[in-house]
């Protein structure tokens, strides 16, 4: 009875293993900006998006345990019961302060945040327009949603203006990110914008990976580029280095959200501890400067580096992949630099497109420039030899 779920899940755990894509969790002891134990032992680490390297630090720790210490340790319930304490509205008024925003919406995730703003927001006559690398969570969401999905190509904006020419009875929401999580690059915000104003499009901007990083407060992507969004997701996992999201809107489809959003509806809020951490660290990201100053300059020892290697992709923001292609000799390269010391992502397909494998380096403020120049430099010497290149 029910043997065709094992059949399915063993065929498909077969395939995934025989096409060299299959992956398990690594069980991590300690990990921070700098350094990653596992398995016994110590590692660099380059692959955590802690872009700021605040996760470990005293002060967030410390706010942590008065958070824990005022409030309680779990919010007990979903925000519209009674899981909604004082620490969520003051985070949510800061982030709209900081952000320039009427209202904000608090949620466990940025996957969740991004899949409540397009599974309330679209109906079957809306037309979702996204970004061909967009997040797996803007993907699926537009997908799954009634509405109608194109793509676009990469921050093209002429392919933009051509999937928006098309005739659409209902609305249209224009989906991109600030910083894309595998590339490293930055969306034409400005010019994107002007787009979706002139076909009468809402745009929707996740920006996980530019929130904290870019702009002189960490305000990031949409404030670099001078542009305020219909609705900005702003995530807590990466460049704070704790976890949750929020949605930035108009009061009133803040408000369509707490009454119709499903994921925040009927999810038990995040705990209020976690929103005081939040809202402290947020604070030493607006006034700590010199966080992204340093991340600016190991940027430009890793880029000087690297200059002219081929798949070594130059960005400007912490995110450094380097493309090698197939997945098997993008693991012979993760698996030497591992043994060398130092833990950094192999990210293959779907994750990233077929022949698209590559290292996904992360740098972070916790990292000395010594040993960033060390990997640029195992990278490096590898690259040019012909042992990890595709054949």
């Amino acid at each position: 009875m029910g043997s065709g779920f094992f059949r399915r899940i063993n065929d498909a755990l077969t395939a995934r293993k025989e096409s060299g894509l299959y992956r398990y969790p690594p069980t991590v002891e300690r990990v921070d900006g700098h350094f990653m134990d596992s398995g016994g032992k110590r590692y660099l680490n380059f692959s955590s998006n802690d872009y700021l390297g605040l996760a470990g630090t005293p002060d967030v720790c410390r706010f942590w345990q008065e958070g824990v210490s005022r409030y309680g340790a779990g919010s007990t319930a979903s925000p519209l019961v009674t899981g909604y304490s004082s620490p969520h509205a003051d985070l949510e008024r800061m982030l709209c302060d900081w952000l320039g925003f009427e209202s904000a919406v608090l949620f466990n995730s940025g996957f969740a945040a991004n899949q409540a703003v397009i599974f309330t927001l679209c109906d079957k006559e809306d037309l979702v327009i996204q970004d061909k690398l967009n997040h797996a969570s803007l993907m699926e969401a537009g997908m799954l949603s009634p509405a109608r999905m194109k793509r676009f190509r990469h921050n093209d904006t002429e392919s933009l203006s051509a999937a928006l020419s098309c005739t659409v009875t209902g609305n249209r929401l224009v989906v991109t990110e600030g910083v894309f999580s595998m590339d490293g690059d930055k969306s034409p915000l400005s010019e994107i914008a002007t787009v979706a104003r002139h076909h009468d499009a809402w745009l929707m901007v996740d920006d996980a990976h530019g929130i904290g990083v870019l702009g002189e407060d960490g305000s990031g992507s949409c404030r670099s580029a001078g542009i305020k969004p219909d609705i900005l997701v702003v995530t807590f996992g990466k460049a704070f280095g704790l976890m949750g999201a929020a949605v930035l809107c108009q009061t009133e489809t803040a408000d369509y959200l707490r009454q119709f959003g499903r994921h925040y509806v009927y999810s038990t809020a995040m705990p209020p501890a976690q929103a005081y951490t939040i809202r402290r660290t947020a604070e030493i990201i607006q006034t700590q400067q010199w966080r992204r100053e340093k991340l600016s300059e190991l940027s430009a020892v890793w880029e000087e580096a690297l200059s002219g290697i081929p798949g070594a992709t130059h960005t400007n923001t912490p995110i450094k992949p380097v493309i090698v292609g197939q997945s098997e000799p993008m693991l012979r390269l993760s698996e030497y630099l591992r043994q060398k010391g130092y833990w950094v992502g192999a990210i293959r397909p779907p994750t990233v497109p077929a022949n698209k494998a590559r290292l996904r380096v992360t740098l972070s403020v916790s990292q000395p420039k010594v040993a960033v120049l060390a990997l640029a430099g195992e990278i490096k010497n590898m690259l040019e030899g012909e042992q990890c290149l595709p054949s």
